[in-house]
């Protein structure tokens, strides 16, 4: 079997799109509650909390592959529309990559990715831990979570403004934005990741060590210092020493972060080297494009992401034009109790 074959793709399985003319939203969005909601945010929010919102819009106009009926609740008006009038610049221009299509490619493959995890778990439940989880909707969408209890843990102002979007989406007669759970529980846990006391609130709540985990680390890692990061990863490891785990995460290189060093801090060239020391094994790396992470979205030869992966990783310029390498990647490991037995 292909790699493409094994991700549900073929080769002439190119996912054809076309994007409507104008931006057409909910009405929902458009109550005193939702609007005045969002205006707090654009407001009050610093650019690491607001980009949850931006992470949002792109699944929402990525509907096509991504289903996620809620994001454009989350994503408010002003992120649609900014990333919308992005994607439509692009489709004039002929882009290569259209705007969002990397936020679609990764939710994509952590969706996958998470559901191969379960099934590899030998029995038993299961806990779905999402740090930073932002306007994550997993436990609404995704319908293998029936059996396994899922945990959210973001800013506090974070997660009371999920609930509350939520709540106002529960009351309205907008059937398609009617927020039904499709995970057996959800738990949220207002925490902030710098402070490593974050572990301990998640217990609070029903967490356990000792039962089989799932770690989703999407878009979080390098909003935080070298050292912040990397202790939220030791205390992962730590915490999971008597029960399977698996961790899912992405690492940005150093030439990524350069893009924007006032809001990305933390880097990783080589996070299938850096994880071993941190206690995990079993590191599997993708770039974005790889057979396991286009999902029919990057067929062109010549897009970004197509040809960085036909550079050496340790390049951090590109020979032809000068560019920068500005790599993403998605990373698996795991962690098992046998380990220590073996250590």
């Amino acid at each position: 079997m292909s790699d493409h074959q094994e991700n549900g793709q073929s080769d002439d399985d190119k996912v054809v799109h076309s994007w409507p003319e104008e931006l057409k939203l909910t009405d929902l969005l458009y109550t005193e509650t939702i609007q005045e909601i969002h205006r707090a945010i654009q407001s009050d929010w610093d650019s690491t909390r607001r980009s949850a919102c931006q992470t949002a819009a792109a699944r929402a106009l990525w509907n096509h592959v991504v289903h996620d009926p809620l994001a454009e609740l989350l994503a408010g008006e002003t992120s649609l529309r900014t990333t919308y009038e992005k994607i439509k610049k692009d489709c004039l221009n002929n882009a290569r990559e259209i705007s969002g299509v990397i936020l679609a490619v990764r939710t994509l493959w952590f969706d996958s990715k998470l559901e191969a995890a379960l099934n590899s778990f030998a029995g038993g439940a299961a806990q779905i831990v999402l740090l930073g989880a932002g306007m994550d909707t997993r436990a609404y969408r995704l319908s293998y979570l029936k059996e396994s209890k899922v945990f959210e843990v973001d800013f506090p102002e974070v997660m009371q403004t999920k609930a509350t979007i939520l709540q106002a989406a529960a009351g309205s007669t907008t059937k398609d934005q009617h927020p039904v759970m499709t995970a057996k529980s959800l738990s949220r846990v207002a925490a902030d990741l710098r402070d490593n006391d974050w572990l301990q609130e998640l217990q609070k709540v029903g967490f356990e060590p000792e039962q089989n985990t799932v770690w989703i680390l999407e878009g979080i890692l390098y909003y935080l210092s070298y050292s912040d990061a990397t202790e939220v990863l030791k205390i992962i490891a730590e915490s999971c020493k008597l029960a399977h785990t698996v961790l899912l995460a992405d690492f940005m290189n150093k030439q990524s972060t350069a893009l924007c060093s006032s809001i990305f801090r933390f880097y990783c060239d080589w996070p299938e080297q850096l994880l071993p020391t941190l206690g995990f094994s079993d590191v599997k790396l993708s770039q974005i494009g790889d057979p396991d992470a286009h999902f029919g979205l990057l067929h062109d030869p010549l897009n970004l992401f197509n040809r960085l992966r036909s550079l050496p990783r340790s390049l951090q310029t590109n020979p032809d034009d000068g560019t920068p390498c500005c790599r993403l990647y998605l990373v698996q490991a795991s962690r098992s109790p046998t380990q220590d037995i073996q250590q």
